[in-house]
C-alpha cells in the first residue's frame, strides 16, 4: 500500500493517545501503526471503506480487543498494561453498539441501571433516579417500564445511549450507530449525538454519516486497509483535495 500516513504528531498530552499500534487476528493485520491523539472535549469522526479496521480501531482504546503492537493511554491509564483494571477503565468510556446489546428480558429503566449498581456500587434509588434523568434527555421517559422489543431501532439505541451516559463516562465512543437502523430512525439518534457534542463531550464515533461529521465533528480520520490515511479537520476533509482513496470514498458516499 503506497498511500499511508504515520500520525505520529502526538504530544503525550491526549484524553486518548494512540501511538504506533498494530493489530493481528491471526496472520491478519487489521490495525497497522496506527497513532492519534483526541483531547478532551473533541468529537472525531472516522471513516472508511468497510474492513478498513474501523471498528477495531475504537474497540482497542477501551480494551474490548487487545492489540500486540504500540501502545494507548486513556486518561494517562494504558489500557495494554496487563495489571490495568479494565472494568473500571470501561466505566469512564461508554460505548455504544450498532446493534444495541441490551438485555431482552429485562425492562428499559433496568437495563440502564444494572451497570450503574454492579459496577458503580449505587443504590437502587440512585440508579433508577438517574435512570430517569437520562431517559428524559434522550426523550424516552414514558418507555421506562417497555422492553426492547417493543421498542423501534431508533428507540432501542436511544436507550444504549442514555445506559452508556449512565455510567458518568468521561468519553463515549460509537461503533456505527446507525447503520442498523431504518432511515427515518436515523435523525432521532444523530440528534441526541450532537446534543452529546455540544455539551462537550468528548465522543469517537465510527460513520457514514457524513452529513453528521460536518455538522459535529471537530476532526476527521480516514482509514483504509486497517492505515490511518487521513487525520485532519473536517474543514480540511471536505474542503481540500485529499487523497486518491478517500477522495473515491468521498465520491460515492456523498452521491447517496
Amino acid at each position: 500500500m503506497n498511500e499511508t500516513k504515520d500520525t505520529t504528531g502526538t504530544d503525550g498530552g491526549g484524553m486518548i493517545e494512540m501511538n504506533h499500534v498494530g493489530k493481528w487476528y491471526g496472520e491478519f493485520q487489521v490495525l497497522s501503526n496506527c497513532s492519534t491523539s483526541v483531547n478532551k472535549g473533541d468529537v472525531v469522526v472516522i471513516c472508511g471503506p468497510s474492513g478498513s479496521g474501523k471498528s477495531t480501531l475504537i474497540k482497542v482504546i477501551n480494551g474490548l480487543e487487545p492489540f500486540q503492537e504500540g501502545t494507548i493511554t486513556f486518561n494517562g491509564v494504558s489500557v495494554g498494561d496487563r495489571t490495568t483494571n479494565l472494568s473500571k477503565l470501561r466505566s469512564q468510556i461508554g460505548m455504544v453498539f450498532q446493534n444495541f446489546e441490551l438485555f431482552p428480558h429485562i425492562s428499559i429503566i433496568e437495563n440502564i441501571k444494572l451497570a450503574q449498581m454492579k459496577v458503580l456500587g449505587r443504590e437502587d434509588d440512585e440508579a433508577r433516579n438517574r435512570s430517569m434523568e437520562l431517559l428524559e434527555r434522550v426523550g424516552l421517559s414514558d418507555q421506562r417500564d417497555k422492553f426492547p422489543a417493543q421498542l423501534s431501532g431508533g428507540q432501542q439505541q436511544r436507550v444504549a445511549i442514555a445506559r452508556g451516559l449512565a455510567m458518568d463516562p468521561i468519553a463515549m465512543l460509537f461503533d456505527e450507530p446507525t447503520s442498523a437502523l431504518d432511515p427515518e430512525m436515523i435523525n432521532e439518534v444523530l440528534d441526541v449525538m450532537t446534543e452529546l457534542a455540544n455539551d462537550g463531550m468528548t465522543m469517537m464515533v465510527v460513520s457514514h454519516e457524513m452529513g453528521f461529521a460536518k455538522r459535529v465533528a471537530d476532526r476527521v480520520i480516514f482509514m483504509d486497509e486497517g492505515y490511518i490515511v487521513e487525520d485532519c479537520s473536517k474543514d480540511d476533509f471536505f474542503g481540500t483535495p485529499r487523497g486518491d482513496r478517500a477522495q473515491l470514498f468521498l465520491s460515492k458516499i456523498l452521491t447517496h
